[in-house]
Order: C-alpha cells, then structure tokens, then sequence
C-alpha cells in the first residue's frame, strides 16, 4: 500500500484498530456465543484484506475494512483506524480514522 514506487514493492506496516457498535442485548441476557458478534470471523476477513490489499490510499483500506465489518449482520456501527507507522520523515505516523452505517451514513 502506498503512492510511492517502493511502497508498492515493498510491503508496508500498518496498525488497524476497530471498534463495533452492535446489539448485544441477547448475549448479554443469554450468555450464548449464537447471540454475538463472530469476532475471530471478522478479524481472520480483515487480516486476509490487509495482507492481500493494493490500494493506494490508507482512506480506501479503512472504507473496505469497514465494509468487512458489514458482513457480520449484527454490527450497526464500525469505528475505523489504519496507522501507517514511518509513512513520513519527522513523524511517528500517518492516520485515518472513518466512523460507517449500515445505513450508509460516513462519519
């Protein structure tokens, strides 16, 4: 991932948080894992995207982890952040932080 021709050859770190904003009232009165959120499922979806991606902007990588997270029916609300460590000189990172909807509302 990247815009610059060695980033492109080369595999580039990044750092991908996700907070889920989901019903949970079922598991948490029924203490069943039927009830929750498949969270291995997704994060194995989000590993695979990550490790298979090419895009070149860290905005496009959030909108499509986001969109994995879409795939487990129970999520309402994905909390995005991809980190690219080192991106740029005198800097620790480069960040992006996206807010989706199921309903398509971008935050």
């Amino acid at each position: 991932m990247g815009i610059n021709p060695e980033e492109r050859v080369n595999k580039q770190d990044v750092i991908v948080n996700v907070t889920l904003e989901a019903d949970l009232r079922d598991a948490c009165a029924n203490d069943r894992i039927d009830d929750t959120i498949d969270y291995k499922g997704v994060k194995q979806s989000i590993l695979a995207l990550v490790e298979d991606s090419e895009f070149f902007l860290i905005e496009r990588l959030a909108q499509a982890i986001a969109d994995v997270c879409f795939r487990e029916p129970r999520v309402q609300i994905a909390h995005v952040s991809v980190d690219k460590p080192g991106a740029l000189r005198f800097a620790r990172s480069v960040a992006v932080q996206i807010t989706r909807h199921r309903d398509g509302h971008a935050g």
